[in-house]
């Protein structure tokens, strides 16, 4: 008699449903993460919290003006659980390891920092706190805040250009976003350095990028882990030998060695 076992199976199953979960339960942090990081959204409902379509939404977090707290909060909240959300998904894709991956969590980490030092004065709306900024005659909250903003652009843009890259070539869902959301960042620099230049329309092109940036890192959650597959498509169980002694069977008075026997 041949001998059965299914534990290769059932290791298999195992791990792909512990993979599963974690993949899933990344994926819900990080759309939480997303919604806290998009609170500019109400801002435009609530009477009297932006005055100027040239405000930057980041003016509004400073500190002592009204509801900053809670913005400074929601930004906190937002960069503390990405930074969960992306360390359980891991690095991990279909391919291999994801290059961009450790940068989205630098961009995740900045936005955290910033969430926690909040700017002194409103640079985009202020010519006294635009002086004293570069007159390096500001608190130290201010220019970590500003560190971390310039920091949070940088690591993202640098991780939807290596996404880009290894996605060069390929027709699927997620190359076609990484090259739109590049496209975008190629078109929108020189509109919010103009804007921040010139003092204009910061309200209309800062979301923009808050935009893209969402949609980078839900791209990047909503990846197909590297096990993560159905157990149709990952096939049936690969055979086992067992490698019990061998054993004697009689048949018709001869004795037959039996060297083993395979096992499904």
């Amino acid at each position: 008699m041949s001998a059965v076992s299914f534990s290769s199976g059932h290791h298999q199953t195992g791990s792909s449903g512990t993979t599963s979960v974690r993949v899933g339960a990344a994926r819900a942090i990080g759309v939480a993460s997303v919604i806290a990081y998009n609170w500019w959204v109400a801002v435009p409902f609530v009477p009297g919290l932006m005055n100027s379509p040239n405000e930057f939404f980041s003016d509004l977090e400073v500190a002592g003006f009204r509801d900053a707290d809670l913005m400074q909060h929601a930004d906190l909240l937002a960069g503390s659980l990405l930074i969960v959300a992306l360390l359980l998904r891991g690095a991990a894709g279909r391919d291999g390891a994801r290059r961009e991956w450790k940068w989205l969590v630098a961009f995740a980490a900045a936005g955290t920092v910033g969430g926690r030092f909040p700017y002194a004065c409103p640079e985009g709306l202020s010519a006294t706190c635009r002086n004293l900024e570069w007159h390096l005659q500001l608190p130290l909250h201010h220019y970590i805040h500003v560190i971390s903003g310039i920091s949070e652009f940088v690591f993202l843009t640098v991780a939807v250009i290596l996404a880009v890259r290894r996605t060069q070539g390929e027709t699927t869902r997620e190359a076609r976003v990484f090259r739109v959301i590049f496209k975008g960042l190629i078109v929108g620099y020189p509109v919010l350095g103009l804007a921040y230049l010139s003092d204009r329309m910061g309200a209309f092109i800062e979301p923009v990028f808050f935009v893209l940036f969402s949609a980078m890192i839900i791209e990047e959650l909503f990846q197909p882990a590297a096990r993560e597959s159905s157990p149709a498509q990952q096939g049936p169980p690969p055979a086992e030998i067992n490698e019990s002694p061998p054993t004697a069977s009689p048949v018709g008075g001869k004795r037959v060695r039996v060297t083993g026997s395979v096992r499904q």
